[in-house]
């Protein structure tokens, strides 16, 4: 008995040492490290060129950033344990196209059970502004709200093999106001000051707080920006990007806030607000509240560290709701809830009537694209496009539909889609009227697998004005088995949303009717390639970054292969 009250005391003294070091104390012996979890892709729910994460509940993008090879780095709130929120760690994912994705070890573990690795961004210190670097230009700085029953406070990892592996800061917190609703910094260079810059959620006071510091490690308060446009109940996530105009040489900069609960659909979404920055205050054009997305999954949206402003820039967001984001079929059937939306390109627009509006279309999908589409036609008129794909194994759809020589006045016509099950019946579909103030509806109210929870809202509207410059509009959008995404007049509006069939949707039909005589339309149905289908062994599974040695941003050598391949996209700084 006394040597094991002695051990006892040696095991304590020795936590209590290591409690102060770099490295977490912590690992629950459930959860793998130095080895990213294995995950089954093949699922009929499972999307194939959205990020998901390879088994149990994932929420909110997190320390998004491109590296200096090239690679695109996600990390993302993360249950390696069960299907349902809680247990925060970051998890990782790698990417040189942002459609294949390899699976990392997970990168950062609570402290122990009472804690929890919330929100936060990542950013490359090239000059070694932190001092923590001497010897390199790649260092990486993870910046996270260090969540416990009696504080959010915000903490320091450090990462010196590009972003693959972490050591907390030994001492943290860099900065806290000893409360519970202090979140989700977001952290950029601003280099007119040479300052960094965090915005940062007083989230129940309605409040983004803005912070500089030279160094990463000692911020300074510097402005807050407040109760503009909707409140909601609570302001999480915010961003704060330098982003082009179109048609201009000139950037503006954009607040982004995500509201959660209390959106105007339920549950949570984000809105934005462009504006000015002078290195310590934020100043909008306006008060106006301006949606980013008017489906009801998308949300808490981040932005990738390392594109400059004067370039469009790439965003991913959550694609899911709070209101039911925990009771939806992917978790029992398949074991995994959540994805992320497709990457974005994004930038601002002065558009018809409405002034400033955030532009957000679909980043290149050649990766994934079929060369030639599976229909097409220049000349479609008053017709219809029918599109069976259920030999297509991925179940992945884009579509393209392009009106032109739209009267100015009396205009008529209508522009639909459904998708169908060719088993059950169910469908998706949406439309637009070109007359008026044009509106645009979305109905998935006619899918079985999720229809009895009374917050999974079931159809969603907009209103979409045709550009009388142009006299055109144009409809765009992505299907992946249980994820749809649609874009309208080259993105001013887009909307996501979820859905869950009993059964495959493998037929679309595509349709316009009763338009003006003389004007145009063209239309194109692509299949989309599996990301994932070449990651996956012979049983189906992904087992993601098995290597040994830090910084490997591939697997084994047939996914380094496929990764160099793709690796199409280029360098954006």
């Amino acid at each position: 008995m006394l040597l094991l009250t002695s051990l006892l005391a040696v095991a304590v003294a020795a936590a209590n040492v290591n409690a102060q070091s770099a490295t977490p104390i912590y690992v629950d012996p459930l959860v793998p490290t130095g080895t990213p979890l294995v995950g089954n892709y093949t699922g009929p729910l499972r999307p194939q060129i959205h990020f998901s994460p390879p088994v149990n509940f994932m929420n909110d993008p997190n320390g998004m950033f491109v590296d200096a090879e090239g690679v695109y780095h996600l990390y993302y709130q993360y249950n390696p344990l069960e299907a349902v929120a809680g247990n925060q760690h970051w998890g990782h994912a790698t990417s040189r196209d942002l459609y294949h994705w390899v699976n990392q070890p997970i990168a950062l573990f609570p402290g122990n059970t009472s804690e929890g690795i919330f929100s936060g961004s990542s950013v490359v210190d090239v000059n070694n502004t932190s001092g923590l670097f001497p010897d390199q230009d790649n260092g990486v700085v993870a910046i996270y709200t260090l969540n416990t029953p009696n504080d959010q406070s915000q903490n320091l990892a450090i990462s010196y093999d590009s972003g693959y592996t972490f050591e907390k800061y030994e001492d943290n917190p860099v900065l806290t106001i000893g409360s519970t609703q202090f979140r989700d910094p977001k952290v950029i260079w601003y280099a007119p000051t040479q300052r960094w810059v965090m915005v940062i959620a007083y989230s129940q006071e309605f409040a983004v707080g803005i912070f500089t510091s030279e160094n990463l490690l000692n911020w300074t308060e510097a402005s807050n920006f407040s109760y503009h446009g909707l409140l909601g109940l609570q302001w999480e996530c915010p961003n704060m990007v330098e982003m082009p105009m179109e048609n201009s040489t000139e950037t503006m900069w954009v607040m982004l806030i995500s509201i959660n609960p209390g959106a105007p659909l339920g549950g949570s979404i984000t809105q934005y607000a462009p504006g000015s920055f002078n290195g310590t205050h934020f100043t909008p054009v306006d008060s106006v509240a301006r949606i980013a997305d008017f489906g009801k999954d998308n949300y808490a949206g981040q932005f990738f560290y390392g594109i400059p402003g004067d370039q469009p820039q790439i965003s991913i967001a959550w694609a899911s709701n709070w209101q039911y984001t925990q009771a939806v079929p992917s978790g029992p059937l398949e074991g995994w809830r959540s994805a992320m939306s497709l990457p974005r390109i994004n930038y601002l627009t002065n558009a018809t009537r409405v002034g400033y509006r955030l532009v957000s279309l679909p980043y290149d999908l050649s990766p994934v694209i079929s060369s030639e589409p599976l229909q097409s036609n220049d000349n479609l008129g008053n017709g219809t496009v029918l599109v069976d794909f259920t030999d297509l194994e991925s179940k992945v759809i884009y579509f393209e539909l392009n009106i032109t020589n739209i009267p100015a006045v009396n205009a008529s016509g209508t522009a639909n889609f459904t998708f169908l099950s060719s088993i059950t019946g169910e469908s998706l579909s949406g439309g637009q009227y070109l007359f008026g103030d044009t509106p645009f509806w979305l109905d998935r109210g006619q899918l079985r697998g999720f229809d009895s929870d009374p917050f999974f809202t079931d159809k969603f509207s907009t209103n979409v004005l045709y550009d009388p410059e142009t006299s055109a509009f144009t409809m765009s959008g992505v299907l992946d088995r249980s994820l749809f995404e649609v874009f309208l007049q080259g993105g001013e509006q887009s909307a996501t949303i979820t859905l869950y069939p009993e059964q495959p949707l493998d037929i679309m039909v595509l349709r316009t009717a009763g338009l003006n005589e003389g004007v145009g339309v063209s239309a194109a149905v692509w299949g989309l390639d599996s990301a994932w289908a070449d990651y996956t062994d012979e049983n189906g599974t992904v087992v993601g970054n098995v290597t040994t040695g830090a910084g490997s941003s591939n697997g084994s050598s047939q996914r380094m292969k496929r990764e160099t391949v793709l690796g199409r996209s280029k360098r954006l700084y």
